[in-house]
């Protein structure tokens, strides 16, 4: 039986570990060829890791130059891009009077404005094929307030928005915009937090579900966006947080 993503090809950022690392290689297994960018070297090693179906480069995702040259190298290596995967991000936590200008600058850098340039980029490219499914990762943080987090959290709502205005002005050109919200996620992303005990029971008793997430439980909603599957779900937001939004 054919994957739920054949002939499909995609571009995911941030696919050098963690969340974007699971999302490319569930991508190819079912079928798709996939592009994966990130900052790390280590996207370049996975990409060769994942075979022919894959291709790896570079990429800061808050430089318009690289954007393009991203769209172009998939076009030139698969021919067309059908998904757009807007998982790049990075969160550093803060209360409103303790964040830098720095620190803010850098959340809307990765998290805001990589996620504009990317929609901006492969919209040509998916008009001209005629459709094609924009996942933007965006976080609990994007629909409830949380103290402690000012630069993060302001960028995720941010993402929400952009992501319903944008569904709506390309829906007649069949591209679907879609926001994804995890709660937390054992990734990366959430740095030395596993090794607190303490804080990690703190976390897993506000969890109705009781336990945190893990890439799965994420990576599946993301292809379900991905694929034909959903071609009647655009602007909708897609909530995998154990019930911590109830």
């Amino acid at each position: 039986m054919a994957g739920r993503l054949e002939g499909k090809v995609a571009i995911i950022t941030g696919a050098a570990q963690g969340q974007g690392a699971h999302e490319a290689r569930a991508f190819i297994a079912e079928g798709a060829k996939v592009m994966l960018t990130d900052v790390k070297d280590g996207v370049l090693d996975l990409a060769r890791e994942l075979g022919e179906a894959a291709r790896g480069m570079k990429h800061d995702v808050s430089d318009e130059d690289q954007w393009n040259a991203v769209v172009a190298e998939t076009l030139a290596a698969f021919g067309k891009v059908d998904i757009l995967v807007n998982n790049a991000g990075i969160f550093a936590p803060g209360a409103v009077t303790e964040t830098t200008k720095a620190s803010y600058v850098a959340h809307f850098n990765v998290n805001q404005l990589g996620t504009f340039l990317g929609m901006k980029a492969v919209i040509p490219a998916m008009k001209a094929n005629g459709g094609g499914s924009i996942i933007n990762i965006c976080s609990g943080a994007g629909q409830r307030g949380y103290p402690d987090m000012i630069s993060y959290l302001s960028t995720k709502w941010a993402v929400r928005g952009m992501t319903k205005g944008t569904a709506r002005e390309l829906a007649s050109f069949n591209i679907r915009v879609n926001s994804v919200h995890p709660g937390i996620i054992d990734t990366p992303m959430i740095g030395g937090t596993a090794g607190d005990a303490k804080l990690m029971k703190g976390i897993i008793a506000s969890v109705p579900l009781g336990r945190i997430g893990t890439t799965e439980d994420v990576v599946e909603p993301v292809i379900y966006l991905a694929s034909d599957a959903s071609s009647y779900v655009t602007g909708a937001e897609m909530t995998m947080d154990g019930g911590t939004g109830l």
